[in-house]
């Protein structure tokens, strides 16, 4: 099968259509901004939270209740900006969780407590940083590396590596990723923040050097979407699951299509605030 006829079966196209859904829905709700946005990422994170709480089983149990107000209790706290408090909440949940455990012992592993402890850190609190880049200075502008860190990233390697792709990069992990796809993918994302870059430079007020920072932003932060993406994987395989949903047709679930996001989103916070 040669590279074109590769790149056009069924399941890219697939893909490729929900991709494009999903570029719509980013873009009306990042423009929007605010609530909408605030909402949509909620939304967003609660799902991606019960689909790694499913994973271990515990989405229904009280262990996997308490996340899930966990995640709530830090959704408002973000929205009315008291996120001084969050240190304590956080303590909080963990005291919350260890109570669940100690004196329900031993109905309840510790495979089942730590998971609902790390699912709020690794999918709420990372995700929720789109809206927290989106609500920083510039951030119509700014919020949009993270997609070009991550899906812009990842679809340039995964073109490179279908065409040209012969080195495994992590063969036991994820076969179908190259050592060349993933080269593909750190140029695919520098040459997409340079040309970002050059045509929003004008609207900026508060980035110094655009077209210097936004490259080396989006390589930064393409191999750090590299490792959200295997680090999905592993845990994936860990639990032998071949996706964590089905609700996104041909990537499969919201930790399937935003795995790379939740690492993304963060650093670009970082690098902005610290770069800059």
């Amino acid at each position: 099968m040669s590279a074109v006829n590769k790149l056009m079966n069924k399941s890219f196209l697939e893909r490729l259509i929900s991709g494009i859904l999903l570029v719509i829905i980013a873009l009306v709700t990042i423009i929007m901004g605010k609530d909408v946005l605030f909402v949509t990422i909620a939304i967003i994170s609660l799902i991606g939270l019960s689909e790694i709480l499913k994973v271990f089983k515990v989405h229904t149990k009280l262990p996997g209740v308490s996340a899930y107000l966990a995640a709530i209790g830090y959704f408002v706290l973000l929205r009315l900006e008291y996120m001084e408090y969050f240190m304590p909440m956080i303590i909080a949940y963990l005291m919350v969780l260890m109570a669940i455990y100690v004196f329900s012992f031993p109905k309840y592993h510790t495979n089942e407590i730590i998971p609902c402890f790390f699912g709020v850190f690794y999918v709420v609190i990372m995700l929720s940083y789109v809206y927290q880049v989106r609500m920083m200075e510039d951030g119509l502008y700014t919020v949009w590396l993270i997609f070009l860190c991550s899906w812009g990233c990842d679809t340039c390697a995964y073109l490179v590596g279908v065409m040209f792709g012969k080195h495994k990069m992590a063969p036991i992990l994820s076969p179908k990723k190259s050592i060349e796809g993933a080269i593909g993918g750190l140029v695919g994302a520098a040459l997409l923040g340079l040309a970002y870059a050059h045509i929003f430079k004008g609207n900026m007020t508060s980035i110094n050097n655009p077209l210097i920072l936004f490259p080396v932003v989006c390589v930064v932060g393409g191999l750090i979407s590299m490792v959200g993406d295997l680090a999905a994987s592993g845990i994936k395989r860990n639990n032998d699951i071949k996706d964590y949903g089905k609700l996104i047709p041909g990537h499969g679930g919201i930790l399937d299509r935003f795995d790379s996001v939740i690492f993304t989103a963060p650093i670009i916070y970082y690098l902005i605030s610290f770069m800059n």
